[in-house]
């Protein structure tokens, strides 16, 4: 008895002390909410074949491209098809992008996409030939090549056919290797920036005050709502990576507007933190209008000697209001909590509620931008 007694008194001073507690506000890593200016991947593609398909590649005689670059590869490698008619159905042109990371060294290994270009319908069992990855510049980054994996299939038959996932898209895990490394000189800068993934003037404020606060130093300066700009300190000269190291792992309190996002197709409604509204009073009705058709046959008495059979539509229109609700009061809120609870006193479905909050964003009681998606 003893026992129970003193569990349920540690309980009641848990719970105490957790009510009690003031609310903490949620933070962030600055390398979360901010990229480091030059530090970013670049794009690159590539047209290329692949071969080994079971019957499910390009029909030459649709996709002349196809048999062009087929009759072009085998030249080159000593195959002479002048004048020749290709069938075969094994050979898919395809189109092969990769991303190639900041600062990927010669010899690196990156992952490839390759899809389809013309009328196959699965690379499965496919192998990629060798297909030069190029920059938006037009020069040569990398060379991909390799087995490609699908993440679907295709199986038909004369009266149904089945296709689960996409098996026109297929990827080459490390099917890629660098063979140009972008001129890129982290250590030579003076000067590192941070641009903000959601700008905002009170993020990029903090963001400035907290670097400052940690290396004792007036480094930082928040340009604008998007750019921080930190100047590199000299005993981390040669050292960036380093530095960049130390203000990635500084916690930061990013802010945000007060902003509602509407998806009117799904009816999926987002409500921020920082939403409040002032008290309105709301009345909402619901509206049907029902349209019935019943069309009906009228045809001549037996044995008439004139007239003939006709369709007679005949349409019945109903239209329902609803029950009166009157003005219902919606307090006003200056958490999410009370905000969300409050709508959901009204019982309406989420088209409903999109409808009250337009409005009442129209009459100027609702706090928050709206963005309908």
């Amino acid at each position: 008895m003893h026992r129970h007694s003193f569990l349920a008194h540690a309980l009641i001073v848990l719970l105490a002390s957790l009510l009690a507690a003031p609310p903490a506000f949620a933070t962030s890593r600055i390398k979360d909410v901010v990229r480091v200016e030059g530090v970013r991947k670049n794009m690159l593609v590539g047209y290329g074949l692949v071969v080994g398909l079971n019957g499910t590649g390009d029909r030459l005689r649709n996709v002349p491209f196809t048999e062009q670059s087929l009759a072009s590869m085998l030249k080159r490698m000593g195959v002479n098809i002048r004048d020749e008619e290709l069938k075969t159905k094994n050979v898919a042109a395809v189109m092969v992008t990769a991303d190639l990371p900041a600062f990927a060294r010669q010899g690196s290994m990156i992952d490839v996409t390759v899809s389809t270009l013309g009328d196959s319908n699965n690379l499965a069992g496919g192998t990629l030939l060798v297909t030069p990855l190029m920059g938006a510049d037009g020069n040569v980054y990398a060379v991909a090549q390799g087995a490609v994996a699908i993440s679907g299939f295709n199986v038909s038959g004369d009266a149904q056919s089945v296709t689960k996932g996409v098996p026109t898209r297929a990827r080459i895990v490390n099917g890629g290797i660098v063979e140009r490394e972008l001129p890129e000189q982290l250590d030579q800068l003076d000067v590192v920036r941070l641009n903000l993934r959601n700008p905002d003037f009170t993020t990029a404020i903090r963001i400035a005050d907290a670097i400052n606060r940690r290396f004792n130093a007036p480094l930082a300066d928040p340009l604008d709502l998007n750019n921080v700009e930190i100047q590199v300190p000299g005993n981390f000269k040669n050292r960036l990576a380093r530095f960049i190291h130390e203000i990635e792992t500084i916690e930061v309190q990013p802010d945000s507007i007060a902003k509602v996002v509407i998806d009117e197709k799904s009816g999926t409604i987002v409500i921020g933190a920082n939403v409040t509204i002032n008290k309105v009073a709301i009345t909402h009705g619901n509206l049907t209008v029902r349209v019935t058709e019943t069309p009906q046959v009228s045809q001549p008495a037996p044995f008439a000697e004139e007239g003939e059979t006709v369709v007679v539509p005949r349409t019945e229109i109903e239209i329902d209001e609803g029950e009166a609700g009157g003005f219902k009061i919606l307090e006003g809120s200056t958490t999410l909590e009370s905000l969300v609870a409050g709508l959901n006193r009204l019982g309406m479905r989420p088209g409903d509620i999109i409808s009250i909050l337009q409005a009442i964003k129209a009459s100027g009681a609702l706090q928050a931008e709206i963005e309908i998606i």
